[in-house]
């Protein structure tokens, strides 16, 4: 799959099928509508491609609402890179692109993709003052020459899967809910800190991650997690909160303990994958009763594991 960071730069050399939007996290929804999108470039001799953006338009035009995001930027596009496209447009959203009409826009996706279909759910738009709503495409569709598609949204249990959606999951600590919308298990990447090393004087050691505050971050609690660095993969036990036992913190911090490992992972990038949630956070009496509890958490976690096959 080719990454291009500049439409302004790029000129394709055969027709293609493209779709726009945010696509934070690439959940079924998104997966739904590029699979029929593939599907169609494919039968008519097409290049497939996505057109994104480094941020959510919100970010810029409506910075009171602080998006938290499920993926990053990179992660978004090695994501969209399973899907089979050829082509992946991860634009700069600025100013100057807010303000740039939705007929401009269209007309820089025809000379530069030359685009000749393309794939939108019934509630998009584009364009400033989001004036290119399906109505308004369909009539560029008609004198600019391509076919506008418009899916259908992909629906769970009635309601429309969005990422706004599994962000409420994800925020709520339904991280098993969030997965079955995502088809995969929400996670956070971060690098491993030094911290209070509390947990191995408590014979549970825990890394700590200092993750990237723009992603949406579970509800305080404790939960069995798949977590991975360099190629490795191991079952572990994540807290997030604040410690109310002993500190009772400020900060949120997330804090990992890794099953059946003893080694160093300082400085190392690590990634948590969350699969469900054992218990919300809690202030124990005593240093005894959270050692007891965790044990409880460690025997929860591997039982959760392989009831689901992950171990």
């Amino acid at each position: 799959m080719k990454l291009l960071r500049d439409l302004a730069q790029e000129t394709l050399d055969r027709p293609s099928s493209i779709s726009i939007g945010v696509f934070d996290g690439v959940h079924l929804g998104h997966r739904y509508l590029l699979r029929n999108l593939t599907e169609s470039a494919q039968c008519a001799g097409h290049l497939s491609g996505v057109v994104t953006f480094d941020r959510h338009p919100d970010d810029l035009l409506a910075p009171h609402r602080e998006i938290r995001y499920l993926t990053t930027l990179e992660e978004k596009v090695d994501l969209l890179g399973e899907l089979g496209l050829d082509f992946v447009v991860a634009l700069p959203f600025t100013r100057d692109m807010a303000q740039t009409t939705s007929r401009d826009f269209v007309l820089a996706l025809l000379k530069r993709l030359q685009m000749k279909e393309l794939w939108v759910g019934p509630d998009f738009a584009l364009g400033k003052g989001r004036q290119g709503d399906s109505a308004h495409l369909q009539t560029l569709a008609e004198e600019l020459g391509f076919q506008l598609h418009l899916m259908q949204p992909l629906t769970d249990a009635g309601e429309v899967i969005s990422s706004s959606s599994v962000r409420a999951l994800i925020r709520e600590g339904r991280v098993s809910d969030a997965a079955q919308l995502l088809g995969r298990y929400p996670s956070i990447a971060g690098t491993v800190v030094h911290g209070a090393r509390r947990g191995h004087k408590l014979g549970f050691p825990t890394a700590n991650l200092a993750p990237n505050e723009m992603i949406v971050t579970p509800a305080n609690g404790v939960y069995a997690a798949s977590v991975a660095w360099d190629t490795t993969n191991h079952a572990g036990v994540v807290n997030i909160g604040r410690r109310p036992t002993f500190e009772n913190l400020s900060q949120t911090i997330l804090e990992a303990h890794v099953l059946d490992f003893r080694g160093d992972l300082y400085g190392k990038n690590v990634r948590v994958e969350f699969i469900e949630r054992l218990r919300p956070e809690q202030r124990f009496e005593n240093a005894e009763a959270l050692i007891l509890q965790m044990r409880k958490d460690v025997d929860n976690t591997r039982r959760a594991l392989k009831e689901l096959d992950l171990t």
